[in-house]
């Protein structure tokens, strides 16, 4: 029998960053180029038309 035994110690934990900064709001220019976006994309899957499932994607 061993005259002593090693304990584990476990790491420290870490800790979450104190001070967490706020996101940022996005800009106007950002936020009226995604709505353009959003329905410029729309519009080209509804020209496509539906797709089925012989068809191949048009490249």
């Amino acid at each position: 029998m061993p005259a002593f035994t090693f304990e584990k110690i476990s790491p420290p934990a870490r800790r979450a960053p104190a001070a967490t900064t706020p996101k940022k709001p996005r800009g106007l220019i950002s936020q009226m180029m995604d709505r353009v976006a959003e329905r410029r994309a729309r519009r080209a899957l509804q020209d496509e038309g539906p797709m089925h499932q012989d068809d191949k994607p048009a490249e």
